[in-house]
Formats: C-alpha cells, structure tokens, sequence
C-alpha cells in the first residue's frame, strides 16, 4: 500500500513501515594519555549528570591533523557497566551544533568484559554532519542514555564515567575510530575495537551450526524443487505496492552469471495498477531467529527496458505476523534499496531498518533504522547478524549500522526476497517497462555471528563441494 514519506507502510502478506527510534549515553574525563597524530582525532568530553536517572556525556571531536576529515567515518566509544545482564538502554540527542539528526547512537557488547564494562555506546555520524577542517571541532554534542525500564542507573562503575570532569578536556577512556581505525583512546583491557574478538575481524575461525544455504540453481519458478526447498513463489494478492497490482511467480526466473546460478525477480508495469506485475519469493517455515543472514544481490537503478523513475523498492528481510496492532513480538529486518527514490526521498536511497512493533491504522512504528543516500547499482553482499544483545548490518564486508537490544526478536520469523512498486508517481507515462533484482546466494547460519569473511569463506566451501542447497534448521 502507499506509504507516507515518513512512516514507510510496507508488507508482503503484512505492512511495512518507516520510523526511527534511537536511546542515549554517559561518560566521564581524566587526564588524557594517548596521542594524536596527523590526520587524526581527540575526543573531549565533560559529564552533564552525576545523578542515578540517566547519563548525560557531553563530548567534542576535534581534527587534530592536517588534512580535514569527514564525520561520517568516525566512531566514539563509551564503556560502561551493565546494571544487570538483561538490562536494555535507549540513546538520546539533547543538542548538538552539527544536528542531532546527524548524530546517531547504538549499543554493543563487549567481547571480554572487564570489572567497570560489559557494554558500550557507539555514536556516529551522518553525511549530513559534514567534515572537521584541520583545528576544528564537532561542537558540543549533549548526549544522554537511560535505562529502557527507567529505573535508577549506577554510572559510578562505569569505565568512562568521570564525576569530576565538569568542563571539556581530552579523555583517553573513550575511543574514536577514523575509516576503522582506532586514534584515540583506550578501551577496556581486550577490547579494542581492533582485537580479533571484535565482530568485524575476519580472522575468526570458521564456525559450523545449523545451516539454510540455496545456491538457487533452479529451472523456472515452478520447479518442483524449489518447494521441496521450502520456498513459496509468491502469487497471492497483498501489499505492499501498488493497488491493483498482483504478484506474477512466472516473473521468477534463473540464469547463470559470473558461472553461478542466479535467481532474477522481474517486476514491470505500464503506468497503472492493473499492469504491474510484482515478485517475491519467500521460506514457508518461519523458523530463522538468531544468528548470521547473509545475501549476494544485484540492484539496479535502471530498468532493464522501457522508460526509468517508478519508485521501486529492491529487498532482502526477515519477517513474523502482527498478531495485533502494537504487539511487542513482532519482529523484521530489513535491506531496502530504493534507485530512484520514494517515501520522500528524491533519489537512490538504501536503508537498513530493525523493527519492534507497528499500528497500521492509526500509523504508529517502533524502529530503528539507517540509510545511505547513494547509488547502490550492481552486485553487493549484504550480511544481518543478531545475537543476545545487538542487531548488526554489513554492506560489502563493511559495517553499515548497529541496532541495539530493544529490537531484537521474540519469535522466529521468515526469509524473504521481493520487489515491488511503491507509487506510480516516479513515472507517469504508459510505456512498458521491466526492473530486476537478482540474487546469486542466501545463507543463514542459527545462534552464530559470523564475520563477512567467513561467510564468504562459507559460500566457496559449498561451491567446491558441489553443493547447491542444505536445510539443517530445525523447525520451530
């Protein structure tokens, strides 16, 4: 169905949706011990709270080198300790000179937790944030955090917790990462956000586990096998998109390329509801929960024939059933890639969003979500994790977001690939015209969180072996 340009409404046989939620963090200073070097940070910083019912970090970043830097590659850490091994934090932007719209905040866990820390906040930047010219700093950014309960919090445990620090100074226990790499600070004894422990390192070992991999290699869209697979060619009438419009499994096609089997999902139209023809392919089992998803897709800003500009959306997700609008164990993620833009957006926009719940009438969303406004054309590998305590996003074996623990899953949900129309205001002729999205792999490895070159290590082993799909996902 139509989505407002903010609250994006989409579902297959649900509705989906856009809105962001995002939760806040503390810190604290002493005298500063690391050094900066050409082209590099210091992070400043003074507490705004000493109190129980939140932190309050406030912090600068300053370019400290000689060339300018932009903000939208840098990362500040700040460790603290966990009030208890479930407790959940919501990050919060009180003021900053760049925008707090261009400040974003998640949370994570550390690999070896130490005496004052098991956990940390993250805070990055959009592009909207711009770029620090040497000598220049961020401005204040007056952040908070708080218990997801609102329950008293103890910060006098906290790594980077400093109740002394009551104006800005350099302060070595947070750290800042430049592109990836660490400029300054210090984390918690292991903990580097460097280490080998870290989830982005890929020299972790390969891990076995119970496994969904389909190298697609089919003949049509009503290969037996591909049920047998446990795959549902999608021909059902629904959302999302536009109305009128139905869901053609013939428009589900394999080819080879690259000397892979490829799955393509055609969808096309000629200006009205009545000739769109959409395509999705989906698990019948909703059976996948935790662990690492993994994807290789080919997006496209152009159509393949005919006329470009419809708002078309290009997806990878997981999904569960709203039993009722608002109910707390609904669960999606998602990869949405949108060439020429939509829902607001006036060009290529891809966004990665966690869900937690949605009211369809009237429209109220609980999520999370991140974006990058460029062109996305081509073959990409995308990677979702989620463990106990964080949801992760790659795009070619880079992190693209982190989601914390608020919206993790509470059931098992489906894998599904599809791509639909949200509008047909992006090109108002009648022309015919065919979109693509294609995919070369899918991967779910259940309860393991797998760096992006494992996956890819992963893939090659199967591809050597000869093997084209294996299911060892038990049922719910």
């Amino acid at each position: 169905m139509p989505r407002p340009s903010l609250g994006r409404t989409r579902k297959n046989s649900l509705t989906f949706a856009l809105a962001a939620v995002l939760g806040c963090a503390g810190l604290a200073a002493q005298p500063a011990t690391a050094n900066a070097a050409p082209g590099e940070l210091t992070v400043q910083y003074h507490t705004g709270s000493t109190g129980s019912d939140q932190a309050e970090p406030w912090l600068k970043v300053k370019n400290v080198g000689a060339a300018g830097v932009a903000l939208s590659g840098v990362k500040v850490r700040y460790y603290f300790k966990s009030d208890t091994p479930s407790t959940t934090y919501r990050f919060a932007c009180s003021w900053a000179v760049k925008g707090c719209a261009n400040v974003t905040g998640t949370f994570g866990t550390l690999a070896r937790p130490t005496a004052n820390a098991d956990r940390y906040l993250e805070i990055g930047f959009t592009a909207g944030a711009g770029s620090l010219a040497p000598g220049a700093d961020s401005g204040d950014l007056q952040l908070r955090f708080y218990r997801s309960d609102w329950q008293p919090l103890n910060q006098a445990d906290d790594y980077s917790f400093g109740p002394a620090q009551t104006t800005y100074g350099n302060w070595s226990k947070v750290t800042a990462q430049l592109d990836g790499a660490v400029v300054w600070g210090s984390a918690p004894e292991g903990n580097d956000p460097t280490d080998p422990t870290d989830p982005t390192d890929p020299t972790d070992p390969p891990a076995q586990g119970a496994t969904l991999f389909d190298d697609f290699d089919y003949t049509a869209h009503n290969d037996p096998k591909i049920s047998a697979h446990g795959w549902n060619v999608r021909s059902n009438s629904g959302g999302p998109g536009v109305p009128g419009a139905t869901w053609a499994p013939e428009n589900v096609t394999f080819s080879s390329s690259g000397g892979n089997s490829v799955m393509n999902l055609e969808t096309s139209t000629s200006g009205t509801g009545e000739s769109t023809r959409q395509t999705e392919v989906l698990t019948k089992a909703t059976k996948f929960k935790n662990g690492t998803y993994a994807a290789r897709i080919r997006f496209s800003d152009a159509p393949r024939s005919g006329p470009d500009g419809d708002h078309l959306v290009q997806t990878f997700f997981t999904i569960n059933d709203l039993k009722a609008p608002m109910a707390d164990d609904y669960a999606e993620y998602d990869f949405e890639y949108l060439p020429n833009g939509g829902w607001g957006e006036t060009s290529n926009i891809l966004y990665t969003t966690s869900w937690e719940t949605y009211n369809p009438d009237p429209w109220q969303a609980v999520n999370q979500h991140t974006e990058s406004r460029q062109s996305y054309d081509g073959w990409h590998d995308v990677l979702l994790t989620i463990d106990d305590s964080t949801i992760r996003y790659y795009i070619d074996g880079r992190l693209f977001g982190t989601h914390d623990a608020a919206y993790l899953p509470e059931r098992p949900m489906s894998i599904n690939f599809n791509q639909w129309l949200i509008d047909l205001t992006g090109q108002s002729g009648t022309s015919p015209r065919k979109y693509d999205e294609q995919v070369d792999y899918v991967l779910h490895v259940k309860d393991q969180v797998l760096t992006p070159a494992t996956v890819a290590a992963k893939v090659a082993a199967y591809r050597s072996a000869g093997t084209t799909f294996e299911d060892t996902v038990p049922s719910s």
